[in-house]
């Protein structure tokens, strides 16, 4: 299966727009790891997560098959970038301590990418994939939100978008997997950081496509009365799935 990219042409509003991930989680993974010499993020995307990881490994290597994307991820720590699709690392074998894929497990051929991991992890190394589907704000957002990602852009999403929505559930993990805690991501935004926020989603951007009109325009108007006013901030909740587990 080819490389899907559906990504590289907004990858620097995918920057801008994309929540953070809270420092609990990898506090969290860097004590499951017992070594912390070397960390692989694939699929690292806009680098958040590579950056989070630096805090805690002395060496972050990051990967993504779009090469807009590593041009146009976080530079504000010491990471190592480099374009390499996920099922052919860039490695040699047994060298990493902990495995991270963010929010792209669905994009990847998960028998492969996890042969891949196998060979690349040292034994007892640590991998770990998690996502997060809808965000929350109130009932009544929530509600409107929903309309939109399932009624007007849910024909447009991909087809590997239902393994996120079962929060990579029934995905064949083959590591020991551990229990883990629950995490979640949080953000504090106008409305501008919203909309454009849900501008970023990969359905939004086929719907454009496919349409030529901006989907946003549907539910805009609804969505700012129950905002209010544009520059107010309101607080944003992700949920997130996590999987971990050992090698």
């Amino acid at each position: 299966m080819a490389f899907l990219d559906h990504f590289s042409a907004r990858s620097e509003s995918y920057a801008r727009f994309r929540p953070h991930y809270p420092d609990a989680l990898f506090e969290y993974l860097s004590s499951v790891s017992e070594q912390r010499d070397l960390v692989w993020d694939c699929a690292t995307g806009n680098g958040q997560a590579a950056e989070a990881l630096s805090r805690f490994f002395r060496v972050v290597t990051a990967t993504d098959a779009s090469r807009q994307q590593i041009q146009n991820a976080f530079r504000n720590r010491p990471v190592h970038y480099s374009v390499a699709v996920a099922e052919h690392a860039p490695f040699r074998s047994n060298i990493a301590n902990l495995v991270t894929v963010a929010q792209a497990l669905h994009w990847l051929q998960p028998a492969s990418f996890f042969a891949e991991v196998h060979r690349v992890l040292k034994m007892r190394g640590v991998i770990a994939v998690w996502c997060y589907n809808l965000l929350e704000i109130n009932s009544a957002t929530n509600a409107l939100l929903l309309h939109y990602y399932r009624d007007i852009v849910g024909p447009f999403w991909s087809p590997e978008r239902k393994l996120l929505e079962e929060g990579y559930r029934t995905i064949v993990f083959p590591f020991e997997e551990m229990l883990v805690p629950q995490f979640h991501m949080k953000a504090e935004w106008n409305f501008a950081d919203l909309t454009g926020y849900l501008a970023t989603w990969s359905a939004s951007q086929t719907y454009l496509k496919v349409n030529g009109s901006d989907p946003l325009i549907l539910i805009r108007k609804e969505l700012q009365d129950l905002w209010g006013e544009p520059d107010r901030r309101r607080n944003i909740r992700w949920p997130l799935s996590l999987r971990v587990g050992r090698k």
